[in-house]
Protein backbone atom coordinates (compact mmCIF):
# COMPACT_ATOMS: atom_id res chain seq x y z
CA UNK A 1 0.00 0.00 0.00
CA UNK A 2 3.27 2.38 0.96
CA UNK A 3 4.87 1.90 -2.67
CA UNK A 4 1.13 2.89 -4.29
CA UNK A 5 1.09 6.44 -2.17
CA UNK A 6 4.79 6.56 -2.84
CA UNK A 7 3.93 5.98 -6.33
CA UNK A 8 0.75 8.53 -6.75
CA UNK A 9 2.56 11.08 -4.58
CA UNK A 10 5.46 10.69 -7.48
CA UNK A 11 3.17 11.17 -10.48
CA UNK A 12 1.46 14.47 -9.65
CA UNK A 13 4.84 16.09 -8.55
CA UNK A 14 5.60 14.65 -12.63
CA UNK A 15 2.22 16.29 -13.78
CA UNK A 16 2.98 19.14 -11.63
CA UNK A 17 6.46 19.38 -12.92
CA UNK A 18 5.85 18.76 -16.82
CA UNK A 19 3.14 21.76 -16.53
CA UNK A 20 5.83 23.89 -14.79
CA UNK A 21 8.17 23.40 -17.56
CA UNK A 22 5.60 24.46 -20.10
CA UNK A 23 5.20 27.61 -18.38
CA UNK A 24 8.90 28.27 -19.60
CA UNK A 25 9.53 31.08 -21.70
CA UNK A 26 11.88 30.92 -24.86
CA UNK A 27 14.49 33.30 -24.86
CA UNK A 28 15.54 35.39 -27.63
CA UNK A 29 18.53 32.98 -28.29
CA UNK A 30 17.03 29.56 -28.44
CA UNK A 31 18.86 26.88 -29.19
CA UNK A 32 17.19 23.63 -31.21
CA UNK A 33 16.66 21.84 -27.91
CA UNK A 34 14.85 24.81 -25.83
CA UNK A 35 14.79 25.32 -22.44
CA UNK A 36 12.14 23.03 -21.79
CA UNK A 37 13.48 19.63 -22.81
CA UNK A 38 15.81 18.90 -19.26
CA UNK A 39 12.84 19.56 -17.55
CA UNK A 40 10.48 17.17 -20.16
CA UNK A 41 13.32 14.57 -19.41
CA UNK A 42 13.15 14.63 -16.13
CA UNK A 43 9.40 14.43 -15.50
CA UNK A 44 9.02 12.16 -17.16
CA UNK A 45 11.51 9.83 -16.02
CA UNK A 46 9.51 10.38 -12.75
CA UNK A 47 6.22 9.94 -14.32
CA UNK A 48 7.54 6.37 -15.85
CA UNK A 49 9.24 5.51 -12.22
CA UNK A 50 6.04 6.62 -10.10
CA UNK A 51 4.06 4.30 -12.48
CA UNK A 52 5.96 1.39 -11.90
CA UNK A 53 5.58 2.01 -7.75
CA UNK A 54 1.84 1.63 -8.57
CA UNK A 55 1.65 -0.72 -10.86
CA UNK A 56 3.78 -3.28 -9.16
CA UNK A 57 4.13 -2.41 -5.54
CA UNK A 58 6.64 -4.06 -3.03
CA UNK A 59 4.07 -6.68 -0.90
CA UNK A 60 6.11 -6.00 2.42
CA UNK A 61 8.08 -2.81 1.98
CA UNK A 62 10.74 -2.69 4.77
CA UNK A 63 11.23 0.67 6.41
CA UNK A 64 14.56 1.68 7.80
CA UNK A 65 14.41 1.70 11.33
CA UNK A 66 14.39 4.99 13.67
CA UNK A 67 18.23 5.70 13.78
CA UNK A 68 17.95 5.59 10.25
CA UNK A 69 15.58 7.41 9.12
CA UNK A 70 16.71 10.02 11.66
CA UNK A 71 20.21 9.91 9.48
CA UNK A 72 17.89 10.37 6.07
CA UNK A 73 15.96 13.11 7.70
CA UNK A 74 19.25 14.58 8.78
CA UNK A 75 20.87 14.53 6.00
CA UNK A 76 17.71 16.70 3.83
CA UNK A 77 18.42 19.00 6.54
CA UNK A 78 21.96 19.84 5.94
CA UNK A 79 21.28 19.77 2.12
CA UNK A 80 18.54 22.85 2.91
CA UNK A 81 20.92 24.40 5.37
CA UNK A 82 23.46 24.28 2.81
CA UNK A 83 21.21 26.11 0.04
CA UNK A 84 20.51 28.33 2.56
CA UNK A 85 23.75 28.95 3.46
CA UNK A 86 25.36 29.04 0.06
CA UNK A 87 24.89 32.56 -0.59
CA UNK A 88 26.32 34.18 2.32
CA UNK A 89 29.33 31.30 3.07
CA UNK A 90 30.33 30.88 -0.91
CA UNK A 91 30.29 27.81 -3.09
CA UNK A 92 34.10 26.89 -1.75
CA UNK A 93 33.23 26.92 2.26
CA UNK A 94 29.44 25.65 2.09
CA UNK A 95 30.52 22.83 0.07
CA UNK A 96 33.11 21.97 2.17
CA UNK A 97 31.18 21.30 5.49
CA UNK A 98 28.39 19.89 3.65
CA UNK A 99 30.43 16.82 1.31
CA UNK A 100 32.48 16.66 5.02
CA UNK A 101 29.50 15.82 6.66
CA UNK A 102 27.55 13.68 4.57
CA UNK A 103 30.72 11.41 2.99
CA UNK A 104 31.25 11.35 7.22
CA UNK A 105 28.03 9.95 7.76
CA UNK A 106 28.00 7.53 4.81
CA UNK A 107 31.13 5.96 6.72
CA UNK A 108 34.36 7.38 5.93
CA UNK A 109 36.59 8.32 8.61
CA UNK A 110 35.90 12.21 9.58
CA UNK A 111 39.68 12.96 8.90
CA UNK A 112 39.25 11.65 5.41
CA UNK A 113 35.23 13.35 5.15
CA UNK A 114 37.20 16.56 5.66
CA UNK A 115 39.73 15.90 3.00
CA UNK A 116 37.28 14.67 0.58
CA UNK A 117 34.98 17.91 1.06
CA UNK A 118 38.11 20.22 0.35
CA UNK A 119 39.11 18.16 -2.85
CA UNK A 120 35.26 17.69 -4.21
CA UNK A 121 34.55 21.47 -3.36
CA UNK A 122 37.92 22.60 -4.99
CA UNK A 123 37.47 20.37 -8.01
CA UNK A 124 33.66 21.50 -8.60
CA UNK A 125 34.99 24.84 -8.85
CA UNK A 126 38.13 24.73 -11.33
CA UNK A 127 35.70 23.01 -13.46
CA UNK A 128 32.43 25.01 -13.61
CA UNK A 129 33.98 28.32 -12.46
CA UNK A 130 37.38 28.51 -13.71
CA UNK A 131 37.17 26.47 -16.74
CA UNK A 132 33.59 26.68 -17.96
CA UNK A 133 33.30 29.94 -16.50
CA UNK A 134 30.25 29.59 -14.44
CA UNK A 135 29.16 31.99 -12.16
CA UNK A 136 29.20 30.38 -8.72
CA UNK A 137 28.28 31.43 -4.94
CA UNK A 138 31.25 34.12 -3.70
CA UNK A 139 31.71 34.06 -0.06
CA UNK A 140 33.11 36.80 2.03
CA UNK A 141 36.28 35.97 0.62
CA UNK A 142 35.46 37.20 -3.39
CA UNK A 143 36.23 33.36 -4.28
Amino acid sequence: MSDRIFGSFGLLLAIFYIWAATTIKDSFMVDVVGPRAFPYIVGTVLALASIFFIARPDEEPKWPILRDLAEIIFAGAVMLLYGWVLPEAGFLIATVFATAYLTWRLGTAPLWSLVTGVLTSVGIYIVFHLILGLALAKGPFGF
